[in-house]
């Protein structure tokens, strides 16, 4: 994830594609690729997605994005219980942000 998004219970289409720096239609294409994202759907049918749900953006975005993972192989390592690499990523991501924090001290 690009840009933290603020603590709430849900988080519209719009704001899942800003912190992801992806258009609208992507989180959409994601969300029919993988059944692991379910977003609640308000009565007019707008997409409301949990913290879960972006935790779930996050690793798929990692392996597709930053990795260079195919859709199908991304499905393949969801399926493997790479959970795991979800919190091992955070951890970098901290890491890095920390050393980029230092380095703009230096």
């Amino acid at each position: 994830m690009r840009h933290q998004l603020p603590q709430k219970l849900y988080y519209s289409i719009g704001e899942v594609a800003d912190a992801f720096e992806v258009k609208p239609s992507l989180i959409r294409f994601w969300e029919k690729e993988f059944q692991i994202i379910s977003p609640k759907k308000t009565q007019s049918g707008t997409r409301k997605f949990s913290a879960k749900d972006i935790e779930k953006f996050e690793l798929i975005y990692f392996l597709v994005k930053q990795r260079g993972f195919t859709l199908e192989g991304a499905k393949k390592q969801l399926t493997k219980g790479s959970k795991g690499n979800l919190e091992v990523l955070k951890k970098l991501q901290k890491i890095r942000q920390e050393l980029l924090r230092i380095k703009a001290e230096l």
